[in-house]
């Protein structure tokens, strides 16, 4: 519930600063599909990265003994089990990103509770198997200050694949009436004729 809840709330006290961006998968996703600028990119992950490696290295110099224990994502058991099920997770997660947040139709106020809670459910259904990570920053600051890099490649790509994946879906399935729509001319005419 602390991942969801965290995530919830600092997408309202930093929405309206940053974007919300905490996520190298989800600035990635989103500047694929032109709705973040990729000149930003860099300069966004380098913070989200050093945003985890600062705050698990506060972590490390917090606790101590038997309180001391690595922060970091691992797989459970078979790398590829964790590569599939972080792909599924992250692609869900950057699904509903793109229609609460990127879609001007959804009801704005209710983003961050949305989202908290698809990270919520995600970490149920993750978390036992991989981690639930979702986001290569996440996973990467707690390795660089433990130095354990178990399974690491699964959280750098993974991620980003079902990030991308998640957004250009969703984008093909978004429906409106412009001419910017991606689904046929024939496809619109039936949707709007049945709604």
């Amino acid at each position: 519930m602390v991942w969801g809840l965290t995530v919830m709330i600092l997408v309202y006290s930093l929405g309206h600063i940053s974007g919300a961006h905490f996520n190298p998968a989800v600035s990635i996703a989103l500047a694929t599909c032109n709705r973040f600028s990729w000149k930003h990119v860099p300069a966004y992950i380098s913070a989200q990265v050093l945003g985890s490696t600062v705050a698990s290295g506060t972590l490390g110099l917090i606790f101590s003994g038997k309180q001391d224990h690595f922060v970091g994502t691992v797989p459970a058991g078979p790398d590829m089990e964790s590569f599939a099920i972080e792909f599924v997770i992250t692609f869900y997660l950057m699904f509903v990103i793109s229609g609460v947040a990127t879609d001007n139709r959804a009801i704005g106020e209710l983003a961050g509770l949305i989202i908290g809670a698809t990270i919520l459910v995600n970490v149920f259904v993750g978390g036992p198997i991989s981690g639930a990570s979702m986001n290569p920053a996440r996973s990467l600051g707690p390795a660089i200050v433990s130095n354990q890099y178990k399974g690491i490649w699964i959280y750098m790509v993974s991620p980003v694949l079902g990030a991308v994946s998640g957004a250009w879906v969703y984008n093909m399935v978004r429906f409106t009436d412009n001419q910017n729509c991606l689904l046929p001319q024939k496809c619109r005419e039936f949707l709007i004729n049945h709604n």
